[in-house]
C-alpha cells in the first residue's frame, strides 16, 4: 500500500505554494468518494459566517465521515474546492493548508454562483484507504 505525490517540472507547480500536488498516486486501498460537504454542523446549523470558519466546517465534516469509513485525512488523494467568492481564496487556502500537512492532495478550486445552505464553500474529497504507509 503506498500513497505518493507525483511532481514535474513539465506542468505549472501549485500557483503560489498553494497547499496541492501536482497528482497523487495511490494504490492497495479502498476508494472512498466523500460527497461536496458544506459548512453546516451536525445538527445542520451554519457553523460560521466566515470563509475560515467555513473551510474548517467543510473539512471537519470531511474528516468525520472518512473516520466512519476507517480512514482519514492522510488518505484523501483529491478534493475539489467549490467558492462563491474566490476572492477569499487565500483566506480558504490558509486554513486548507493545516489540514493536509506535508503532502496535500490534488486539488482543484472552483469558483460557483451559489452553494446550498447559504454556504460560500463546499468541499468534496477522494481518498484511498490504507494508501499511506
Amino acid at each position: 500500500m503506498a500513497r505518493r505525490a507525483v511532481r514535474t517540472d513539465e506542468a505549472p507547480a501549485p500557483v503560489a505554494g498553494a497547499p496541492y500536488s501536482q497528482a497523487i498516486a495511490a494504490s492497495g486501498g479502498e476508494t472512498v468518494w466523500v460527497s461536496g460537504q458544506v459548512p453546516l454542523t451536525a445538527s445542520g446549523d451554519l457553523a460560521a459566517p466566515d470563509v475560515a470558519g467555513q473551510t474548517r466546517q467543510c473539512l471537519a465534516n470531511v474528516e468525520a465521515i472518512l473516520r466512519a469509513a476507517g480512514g482519514g485525512m492522510e488518505d484523501v488523494v483529491k478534493t475539489t474546492v467549490f467558492m462563491t467568492d474566490l476572492g477569499e481564496f487565500d483566506t480558504m487556502n490558509r486554513v486548507y493548508a493545516d489540514a493536509f500537512g506535508e503532502m496535500p492532495p490534488a486539488r482543484a478550486t472552483i469558483g460557483v454562483a451559489a452553494l446550498p445552505a447559504g454556504a460560500s464553500v463546499e468541499i468534496e474529497a477522494v481518498a484511498v484507504l490504507g494508501a499511506t504507509p
